[in-house]
């Protein structure tokens, strides 16, 4: 176990520093954030869409020991329906408007690499990042 996360580690630390602080600094937190929302009648699927789509990612990376672009894939399964939602919510909640919109605009940036890691691997770019 120790050397599995070793390697993940090591994969992770191997990706270019601006993907390293997208991923940790913005990506992640801002996405796991919306586990506030899990109570909140109009809001409930919110985290259960943010935070599926990584959820995938976790036995992904401990089968591979790293970070790959099938990683891709369930962001583009689960947060296309999630940015649709966000649309809507971000107009009529007022409450989490501006976190939704934080939420929305991030999402959407890791759709457009999503889209484009999701190609390379379909096309067979099948190495983990080391």
């Amino acid at each position: 176990m120790k050397l599995v996360l070793q390697d993940i580690w090591r994969s992770f630390r191997s990706l270019p520093l601006w993907v390293q602080i997208w991923v940790g600094v913005i990506l992640v937190p801002v996405n796991m954030a919306t586990i506030v929302l899990i109570t909140e009648p109009c809001c409930w699927l919110i985290p259960v869409l943010a935070i599926g789509g990584m959820t995938p990612n976790l036995f992904l990376m401990f089968v591979e020991r790293g970070f790959s672009k099938a990683m891709a894939l369930s962001h583009l399964v689960l947060w296309i329906p999630l940015l649709a939602i966000l649309a809507y919510e971000v107009n009529t909640n007022w409450i989490f408007a501006d976190y939704l919109m934080i939420l929305f605009i991030v999402d959407a940036i890791s759709i457009v690499f999503d889209l484009k890691d999701s190609r390379d691997w379909i096309k067979g770019d099948r190495k983990v990042a080391s």
